[in-house]
């Protein structure tokens, strides 16, 4: 194993829960959430999970960086419709590249899995040029919460 990869753990998982109830206007004709929806989802969640761990996206722009999406897929498991309680867990997927990885589950109230997906998001600055190596900030607050 390279001494790069020896410097990040595998056994600490970082994952953050948020409930949300399902609005009228994100179901579609047949009274089920529209399938793009789940995409708003995941950025709920991500954005959740960023408040409770201190890397949100005001905190990675205060740093002067963007954290643009290159990468979604999800899997419909179930539908959820409108005023459904669900839930979505949202898993930071640790990596020694310059991006940031999430997997997400999406949950009803039975506890039935029914969408998973995962995105993929690069650092860039303000004018959109990619950030090759890891900010120091990202750095930082690995070592903040134990993954360094």
């Amino acid at each position: 194993m390279s001494k790069r990869k020896e410097r990040f753990r595998t056994d600490k998982i970082l994952q953050h829960t948020e409930h949300f109830k399902v609005k009228f206007n994100e179901t579609d004709a047949l009274g089920i959430v529209w399938h793009g929806n789940y995409i708003a989802y995941f950025e709920d969640g991500r954005e959740a999970f960023g408040r409770h761990y201190g890397i949100s996206y005001k905190d990675i722009q205060k740093h002067g960086c963007a954290t643009p999406i290159v990468k979604v897929q999800s899997e419909h498991k179930k539908p959820l419709r409108y005023a459904d309680d669900a839930y979505i867990v949202s898993t930071y997927i640790d990596s020694a590249a310059a991006k940031m990885i999430f997997n997400f589950e999406i949950y009803n109230a039975q506890h039935e899995l029914v969408c998973s997906g995962e995105t993929v998001q690069v650092f860039t600055d303000f004018d959109g040029n990619l950030i090759l190596t890891m900010p120091p900030f990202l750095e930082a607050w690995k070592k903040k919460v134990g993954l360094l």
